[in-house]
């Protein structure tokens, strides 16, 4: 990747991607582009270019600092498809919307290496992995390389069997635990550019979401920035007795109180509420 134009430094909360900076001097919000079909809430809306670039562009003049694009359905007992299909997926809307927003950052859904080395070569400035390496052995050694912010976040299990009995001695501790030491294994390979994501419902019960969302700022001693992302999910449907598509109140309930725990980025299905959450927390802080 070529920064060199960049004099700006990395700091803790700065971090150089592909000729852009990004800064957590502030919350960021980073909305959602799934080219899924089988996506819990949007599966098939956003399938074509014209939808992909016409969703891209309403998120980005609501506010969105970052756009998460994804391919493949991480919602429980999705179906999972080969590597190749998931490029031949997401390459050309890659290369689409980094055409018809150059200002723009974005970043890529995916666990796979190669399909991450494919993104941060066609421009993207961020790879959001939701197995945090677990599943592509290579996803370490590969990202290190790039040296393009990546996301980490925690899964017990698979999307096809995570949410079958998860169990925990502490949430927040394991987990706390598991960071320390994946972020060690990075840090040995010459790679700091980290993002941590709690994994809200990625192998937990509503109770432990909810205990990690409570206490969220036990993970600010890590000295990195922190992602959440509870966008419509089922702890919020499982408490209030909703559909995704009912749960827009209670998500801004939650990302509410995620800034309030020191949260980071939010990553939302609904850019314009996401960013009025962040204006009323600025102003109260």
């Amino acid at each position: 990747m070529n920064t060199k134009k960049l004099i700006v430094k990395d700091t803790d909360f700065s971090y150089i991607s592909n000729n852009k900076i990004i800064r957590f001097n502030r919350p960021l919000v980073m909305g959602i582009l799934n080219v899924t079909s089988d996506s819990f809430y949007d599966g098939g809306k956003y399938n074509t270019e014209k939808a992909q670039i016409e969703h891209s562009k309403i998120m980005i003049e609501q506010g969105a600092d970052i756009i998460d694009i994804g391919a493949m359905s991480t919602r429980p007992g999705a179906i999972n498809f080969t590597e190749e299909e998931e490029i031949k997926r997401i390459e050309p809307v890659i290369k689409t919307l980094i055409k018809h927003f150059p200002d723009a950052v974005f970043s890529v859904d995916t666990f796979r290496s190669k399909v991450a080395k494919m993104s941060a070569e066609n421009g993207i400035h961020i790879i959001n992995d939701i197995s945090g390496g677990t599943i592509d052995k290579n996803m370490f050694k590969t990202i290190s390389k790039l040296n393009i912010p990546y996301v980490m976040m925690h899964i017990q299990g698979t999307p096809q069997n995570m949410q079958k009995n998860p169990v925990y001695n502490n949430v927040v501790e394991d987990i706390y635990n598991y960071f320390s030491k994946k972020i060690a294994e990075l840090n040995n390979l010459g790679f700091n550019k980290i993002i941590l994501d709690p994994g809200f419902g990625f192998g937990k019960t509503v109770q432990h979401n909810y205990k990690l969302l409570k206490e969220l700022k036990y993970f600010k001693k890590l000295n990195l920035p922190i992602l959440v992302g509870i966008s419509r999910k089922s702890m919020i449907n499982k408490v209030l007795g909703t559909t995704p598509a009912e749960a827009l109140n209670g998500t801004t309930v939650l990302n509410t109180i995620a800034l309030m725990n020191g949260a980071n980025i939010l990553r939302v299905h609904d850019v314009k509420e996401a960013k009025e959450a962040v204006k009323i927390i600025k102003l109260l802080n």
